[in-house]
């Protein structure tokens, strides 16, 4: 189907992505997924390339573009490769947004420059052992000092992508003592240094897929945290927490959709090289009814997906549609990549081909930024049930 939501411009940005990822990303691919994490120079090469500042205001240095147009040109290479930029997305997809919207002027202008280069790399730390979809049950505490310059922050998070080699970390934390009468109330977001005394990096976590993006395990023991550090208003984070989980979720849907698409064309280039019993396994048509399912559903979720886009663009994507675009077309690339593994037989389940990286990253998508039952959920809410 021919989309709209792309432009000239964009195929010209395409194009520049698909030979970075080729030439800078899938040689070293391997060494990365083995060690953990990516190399922070690539980090610095992205930010060279204009990657974190797409849509970071034209004041601010970045390009001032409004919509995740860019973006979902970037999980599409990524996706059509099956490979990833480690903890980039956090870093422009979940992280900025908090900082343009509920930032000061004073921590854009500190802060920006560095996230803009990739010198200053971000992190949001939101989920805790004890806590994961239930947001308001945050229990890491801040206490405010006495003569009221700074917080005194404790507590642990777990789960944090990128945490690992993040410089600056977003942390949701109770800033006023739990009322049960208002589970919501009494969070803040504190902007963390990581280079902070009392902040310490714990487990880096052993994951099934992702593993060139590092997570880990988070502690802060009476960390000292600056009350110019504090991102928007004491108390106001479940709200903004709220408002900005649309466009995570947006950003997972994006990601799901381009796995799935990146998983037929990888399945399409080996069937139509591979035999099994004298010909082609393209030609069998159980392989041509597999891939024709596959290229529909991974159509419908293309619609879905530049349809909340579009919604995104204008300001109007709700968080129920949010959560329906999260929801299908996370599901979708999970049947999608499987069928397209199957496809490889036995090579599929082999870690040098792509479509056994995709399999695995893929499964998360339907866990983080909201389960796909806490997104059946909200959609059931919306429909006033």
């Amino acid at each position: 189907m021919r989309r709209r939501v792309f432009t000239k411009d964009h195929e010209a940005f395409r194009a520049t992505v698909r030979d970075f990822v080729a030439e800078q990303v899938v040689p070293h691919y391997a060494d990365w997924e083995r060690q953990g994490h990516v190399p922070r120079e690539l980090y610095r090469k992205l930010g060279d390339l204009g990657v974190f500042g797409i849509n970071v205001p034209e004041e601010y240095g970045g390009a001032g573009v409004t919509d995740f147009t860019y973006q979902t040109v970037i999980r599409e290479e990524c996706g059509r490769a099956g490979v990833g930029f480690g903890a980039e997305s956090v870093h422009t997809c979940l992280v900025l947004p908090y900082l343009l919207e509920f930032g000061s002027e004073a921590q854009k202008k500190r802060w920006l420059p560095g996230f803009l280069s990739g010198e200053t790399m971000t992190a949001i730390a939101m989920t805790e052992p004890g806590t994961g979809s239930d947001l308001a049950g945050i229990a890491t505490r801040a206490r405010l000092s006495d003569d009221g310059t700074h917080y005194v922050l404790n507590g642990a998070k777990t789960f944090i992508t990128g945490g690992a080699q993040a410089d600056l970390i977003l942390v949701v934390c109770r800033t006023s003592a739990y009322d049960p009468a208002d589970r919501r109330g009494g969070l803040s977001i504190l902007c963390v240094d990581t280079t902070s005394e009392g902040f310490a990096v714990g487990r880096k976590l052993d994951k099934i897929g992702l593993r060139a993006q590092d997570t880990a395990e988070l502690s802060f023991t009476d960390v000292k945290v600056p009350v110019a550090d504090l991102l928007g208003e004491e108390g106001s984070a479940f709200t903004y927490l709220t408002h900005n989980l649309a466009v995570e979720r947006l950003a997972a849907a994006i990601g799901a959709y381009a796995n799935a698409a990146g998983a037929i064309g990888l399945a399409q280039e080996y069937v139509s090289g591979r035999q099994v019993f004298g010909k082609l396994v393209a030609a069998f048509q159980n392989t041509k009814f597999v891939l024709a399912e596959c290229a529909t559903e991974v159509a419908a979720a293309q619609s879905l997906v530049d349809r909340a886009l579009e919604e995104h663009a204008a300001g109007e994507l709700t968080p129920a549609d949010a959560a329906r675009a999260k929801l299908f077309c996370t599901e979708v690339a999970g049947r999608v990549i499987d069928k397209c593994l199957q496809l490889h037989g036995g090579y599929g389940y082999m870690l040098e081909y792509p479509i056994a990286r995709l399999y695995a990253d893929t499964r998360v998508n339907r866990i983080y930024a909201g389960t796909s039952e806490v997104m059946k959920t909200i959609i059931a809410k919306d429909l006033g049930l």
